[in-house]
């Protein structure tokens, strides 16, 4: 089996994933270490493959013809960003069959947090929503030398199917948005990505959440609409019928519109500029967002 190991420092984990019978791919910054790694790959003449740069700058496609693995004990400071350009990738199922990699146990935490948790946040997102994260086991920090000031955690991913209509730039735009702002309302947080409060309106998701509350289905159902919005324009959103057609003035009289004409029938207002549904004499008297209806 092929795999991928990053930042082998003298070869520890190398050596084990060796003696598995695993061909390894490793990547290395230190020159330092260069040595240590040349003994290993004279002793396992053939599987071992010791690649000096910069794992950031590596596409590890490239690397493999076929399916390989990546497990790696990541350097604490470029671990989560290694991470999250593994899991963004438009091509899906990835090439990888898993990670195994070990964290600080804090981002451990977070890549495996549940909604409305403290340690919930975009990470878990990114994380969850094509890929299935465990906490595979904790690791005291007796187990290295020298000994860090922090616990840390190993987590194994597997890649799940992926939902269908989902950009995966739309999601990280919308993950980046949302939890940017993480103590803001959703109707503060994602008003500067167009369509989204359209999105919110029609899908029943109250804009007085905050991100944290929002579960993962949630968000993959917000990212496919606003993949929608980009590529078809405004969503066209049907009010109820015994409301008010203005998403801000639910539960106002819906026969007196700003324009102060009274419609006879149910209040059915066309979509004004694509935003706020309101009747066109309405739109040309108030902006765009403000109560159109009176008592």
């Amino acid at each position: 089996k092929q795999a991928l190991e990053i930042g082998p420092g003298p070869g520890g984990l190398t050596r084990a994933l060796l003696r598995a019978g695993a061909h390894v791919t490793a990547i290395e910054m230190d020159r330092r270490c260069l040595p240590a790694l040349a003994e290993v790959e004279a002793a396992f003449p053939g599987k071992l493959r010791v690649i000096e740069g910069d794992a950031l700058k590596i596409d590890p496609a490239t690397l493999f013809d076929g399916p390989y693995a990546i497990v790696a004990n990541l350097p604490y400071n470029v671990g989560t960003a290694l991470f999250t350009g593994w899991l963004s990738s438009e091509q899906w199922p990835p090439q990888w069959t898993s990670l195994t990699l070990m964290f600080q146990e804090e981002v451990a935490r977070r890549i495996v947090a549940a909604a409305d948790t403290s340690a919930y946040g975009r990470l878990a997102v990114l994380a969850q929503w094509r890929s299935t994260p465990k906490l595979a086991m904790k690791v005291h920090r007796s187990a290295f030398t020298p000994p860090p000031k922090v616990m840390s955690a190993i987590v194994h991913v597997t890649p799940d199917p992926a939902p269908e209509g989902i950009s995966m730039r739309m999601l990280a735009r919308l993950t980046e948005a949302a939890f940017g702002q993480r103590r803001k309302m959703l109707r503060q947080s994602v008003k500067g990505l167009p369509g989204a409060l359209d999105v919110l309106e029609a899908l029943g998701i109250d804009s007085q959440r905050r991100a944290e509350t929002l579960t993962i289905a949630e968000f993959a159902a917000i990212a496919r609409h606003l993949s929608r919005y980009a590529t078809a324009g405004p969503l066209t959103i049907t009010p109820p019928r015994d409301t008010c057609p203005t998403p801000r003035a639910r539960g106002w009289s819906r026969r007196r519109c700003r324009c102060r004409e009274k419609h006879p029938g149910p209040a059915r207002h066309a979509p004004s500029r694509g935003r706020i549904p309101g009747c066109a004499a309405a739109a040309r008297r108030a902006p765009p967002r403000t109560r159109v209806c009176k008592r």
